[in-house]
């Protein structure tokens, strides 16, 4: 191999004796590849999830070749090994172009190359439509009755009938992964960060269509998994019904909130007045006061009682299967308690440090209430220590894991559920491990918090009513929001028999899992925007209180 130019990979031509077809058998190209090679165009990328850490050096673990009538394709797993003794591992489709730089996309090329004396570009093959016109014709060609001798394995839900490759683009707008719309009827999700294990998200996804009645998700359509010599299968790529929608839930939420915030204003509402309920207490909407219904109007309940529906309808799906003991509910024990509380320990041990090292970025509440959390640690950390496994009458099941209101899409008055991969923070075999229901009701009620303190937030100085009867307000709609999915919730739930316990054990895993949760958050919250601390401080100072009352 030799090398001309500067040494910076974007504008030198790296040149080796081997063609294309043989790039992957030849070594001095591997190590080239790895080490010179790869790593500016990692760096840059938006699903790279190892900024924060110092890159030490990439290993190509794994690839796999895959031809058309035009193009040769590698698929390659690489390991990036990290300064601070750990590593992740990351799939890439490689695909080598000739023809003019000017014609290609820029965030596209990894370098510019030369292989057997032919000129050409090392490019991410999934930006090539020949790549995606053939991993879709891969996966619709799969049959049941057909055995291959092959790694790679595609696989077609026998659901959908073999459909013709018409089109595909890119969907935009993520991070993590890789999504390609199909036909303008599918989503074919390729992940860049890989496991030694089947993803989650197609786990779920595929149980959720193939062995149960939830119909309020992307159906499954297919899928690439490798397949190993060890027995494991690493997942590549899912791919999903498209569905039509209004946005996520998220951004209906604000739009909800601010309508309400308004009515402050416009109706000249005295928030002193508003009727308070106790946290977690069931709240049927043919009950709700007519103050709380004047000010908040109708529509945010009954759509908070649709979503609370659509939850549970999930749980019970997921904890219906007896046969298939990855979904089979399953009782407490000893050795869930003690990977639960080594797992809380140690984020809480994180945030603690966290909070100590960035106390210089807080002001006012966020500081007091800063100062709060640090002052009751002790209280904090034994509430993690307090599981008593033995005490526990209800289920563990498999759960979303990651839920809140980015993960609900909006359509037609309803809601659809996806992205099953679990919390970015826990390793895949934590996201397998079966947990309370009430760990996603907790998400979601951590992020009915987050949109009410973003709506004040992001309005900040539009409204005429001060922030302190915005966030009084709000703490009382918090509360009916809570009660109304509660109701709809554990109604559902205990009607179809899903065992998620009686009135205290769910209060009991509502304050473990909504303390969890909100001390999760505060590690983002005070790398990423420390003006927003205050959402999560605020959420464990009134769950501490609710302890105590």
């Amino acid at each position: 191999m030799s090398k001309k130019g500067k040494t910076d990979v974007n504008t030198s031509d790296f040149q080796f004796k081997c063609s294309w077809e043989e790039a992957f058998e030849d070594q001095e190209f591997i190590k080239t590849f790895s080490t010179e090679i790869l790593e500016n165009y990692i760096l840059k990328k938006r699903w790279y999830a190892g900024k924060s850490s110092t890159l030490k050096y990439i290993d190509v673990v794994d690839h796999g070749k895959l031809t058309s009538g035009k193009n040769t394709f590698y698929g390659v797993l690489i390991e990036i090994n990290f300064s601070e003794a750990f590593f992740q591992d990351y799939f890439i489709p490689l695909s080598f172009i000739t023809g003019e730089k000017e014609k290609l996309e820029t965030r596209t090329i990894i370098a510019p190359i030369t292989f057997k004396g032919e000129q050409g570009y090392l490019i991410d093959a999934i930006h090539i439509e020949d790549f995606r016109h053939l991993v879709f014709d891969k996966i619709m060609a799969y049959s049941n009755d057909k055995e291959e001798d092959t790694k790679v394995v595609f696989h077609r839900s026998e659901t959908l009938k073999p459909t013709v490759y018409t089109s595909s683009k890119f969907m935009g707008g993520e991070q993590s992964n890789t999504s390609i719309i199909y036909n303008d009827k599918f989503v074919m999700k390729f992940f860049r960060r890989i496991y030694t294990s089947k993803n989650p998200d197609y786990e779920i996804s595929r149980f959720l269509t193939e062995k149960s009645n939830f119909k309020n998700t992307p159906a499954y359509v297919g899928s690439i998994n490798l397949a190993l010599d060890s027995g494991d299968t690493i997942t590549l790529a899912l791919m999903q019904d498209l569905l039509q929608n209004e946005g996520d839930a998220w951004k209906y939420m604000l739009q909800e909130l601010k309508s309400v915030y308004t009515n402050l204003e416009k109706k000249k509402i005295d928030v002193n007045k508003l009727p308070d309920i106790p946290l977690y207490q069931r709240q049927p909407i043919n009950s709700i006061p007519p103050e709380i219904i004047d000010f908040a109007g109708l529509n945010i309940f009954l759509k908070v009682s649709k979503l609370a529906l659509r939850t549970a309808e999930m749980h019970i799906a997921l904890g219906s299967d007896m046969q298939d003991t990855a979904f089979t509910p399953t009782k407490y024990n000893g050795d869930y308690a003690v990977w639960l509380k080594n797992r809380l320990i140690y984020m809480f041990q994180n945030r603690l440090n966290t909070i100590e090292n960035n106390m210089h970025k807080l002001e006012g509440e966020a500081l007091e209430l800063a100062k709060d959390f640090l002052d009751n640690k002790k209280e904090i950390r034994e509430h993690f220590l307090n599981f008593d496994w033995t005490k526990m009458k209800s289920e563990r099941i498999r759960i979303h894991g990651d839920y809140h209101l980015g993960q609900v899409l909006v359509d037609q008055d309803d809601f659809y559920l996806l992205d099953f991969e679990g919390e970015p923070e826990s390793t895949i075999q934590d996201r397998k491990v079966k947990q309370p229901p009430m760990k996603d009701v907790a998400g979601m009620f951590r992020s009915f918090h987050y949109a009410i303190y973003s709506t004040i937030f992001n309005n900040d100085g539009s409204f005429a009513t001060s922030n302190e009867n915005m966030f009084k307000a709000g703490e009382v709609l918090y509360k009916y929001m809570i009660g109304v999915f509660m109701e709809t919730y554990v109604h559902k739930v205990q009607e179809a028999n899903l065992n998620i316990g009686y009135k205290q054990e769910i209060e009991f895993l509502l304050d473990y899992c909504l303390l969890e949760k909100a001390v999760y958050e505060l590690g983002y919250e005070l790398n990423s925007r420390p003006r927003w601390t205050i959402i999560p401080l605020r959420g464990i100072a009134s769950i501490l209180r609710n302890k105590k009352n």
